[in-house]
């Protein structure tokens, strides 16, 4: 082989080599992996059903029924149990809690909740099956053993419209925004006594602690804002600025980041938790329902896809439920980009995670 042809193999080799680096250098977000551990529970509102998508695909791998219009679901630390809130509709209200068996993916039992209706905000507080429960239409706070369907106690909260609710142990604290008043109710659970009732913002909703439960962050839909409380001193530590109609709050697991859906701007924003400063901010630009009939806020909030619910199972994504538009929109955190949609039933909403993958065929 002479000189020339020596050298014109080794520029073609070199050629493709530097072509290789440069393809697998640079991901598009449809080649980034989805994870695929678990599954996704989603609540329904319209269809009174929840879905069990398979994370890695968005196969619906089964649809159980609820009560009137769930809203909100919750997994057991086990991820044995998932709870959902029946909250019910304009004219009738729900009083009751759906207990669904994960492995099996039935109802396991329905806890009745007597006078206390529209049940809503959710946490689990042991790994003995407690959990706190709102209840919108009595104002209280429940305490309900969900293996027994006992409720344990009832507290007043003294708010209207007392919607979701947080929690810390040490000491142990529920934290619940009303929407009406703007306040966050501090309510001290070995007493069952109110704590304080401190002023968050107008339309106070969403509500997380931080994984070391040193904080307790709200938004507030009517303001535009995020208020940032010590849990320990109650005082406000700080107040940032959010998107158009903040709505639910989720924090990573590690605490490094802060997500909160904001309904009439259709878009999801990220903040660095500890610095509070945006990271991102992540337009849902999805294609809407044809359907808008008996759908929260459509009529207001007309060309947003309206992420309320999101879930956010590890530090590599997030899942948001868009209930105009009838999808759960996958998110990766290291790069903030949408990676993928799954469909849902009508009017998502509510949205938890659980290890467990029910051994079911995929819906046709």
């Amino acid at each position: 082989m002479n000189r020339n042809n020596l050298l014109a193999k080794s520029f073609i080799s070199f050629l493709t080599i530097a072509l290789l680096i440069l393809v697998s250098s640079c991901k598009t977000p449809e080649s980034k992996t989805i994870e695929t551990e678990g599954i996704l529970i989603v609540a329904n509102k319209s269809d009174n059903t929840v879905n069990f998508i398979h994370r890695g695909n968005g196969d619906i791998l089964a649809t159980v029924e609820t009560g009137l219009e769930p809203h909100e679901v919750e997994v057991s630390p086990d991820g044995k149990y998932a709870v959902v809130t029946n909250y019910g509709n304009r004219e009738f209200p729900g009083n009751t809690l759906t207990v669904i068996n994960i492995s099996e993916a039935r109802p396991d039992k329905t806890i009745d909740l007597g006078e206390h209706t529209r049940p809503h905000g959710m946490v689990f507080i042991d790994n003995d099956y407690k959990m706190l429960v709102t209840t919108e239409g009595s104002n209280h706070i429940l305490l309900v053993d969900i293996e027994h369907g006992d409720i344990l106690k009832a507290i007043p909260t003294e708010q209207e419209i007392s919607h979701m609710v947080a929690y810390i142990s040490k000491p142990p604290r529920a934290f619940v925004p009303s929407i009406r008043t703007g306040n966050l109710t501090v309510i001290d659970m070995e007493t069952g006594e109110i704590i304080t009732h401190a002023y968050s913002g107008q339309g106070a909703e969403g509500v997380a602690t931080t994984p070391d439960e040193k904080e307790v962050w709200v938004t507030n839909r009517g303001d535009n804002t995020i208020t940032v409380f010590d849990t320990q001193t109650l005082e406000i530590i700080e107040t940032l600025p959010c998107g158009d109609f903040p709505i639910r709050a989720k924090f990573s697991p590690d605490g490094s980041y802060f997500l909160v859906s904001n309904a009439r701007s259709g878009d999801i924003k990220v903040f660095h938790a500890e610095e509070k400063t945006l990271a991102a901010n992540i337009s849902l630009k999805i294609e809407l329902s044809d359907d808008p009939e008996g759908r929260y806020f459509a009529a207001e909030f007309q060309g947003s896809s309206i992420p309320i619910g999101l879930v956010v199972p590890d530090n590599k994504n997030a899942y948001i439920a868009n209930t105009n538009a009838d999808v759960v929109t996958v998110i990766d955190l290291e790069d903030f980009e949408i990676i993928g949609h799954f469909k849902t039933g009508k009017q998502p909403d509510g949205i938890a995670f659980s290890p467990l993958i029910p051994e079911i065929k995929p819906e046709e």
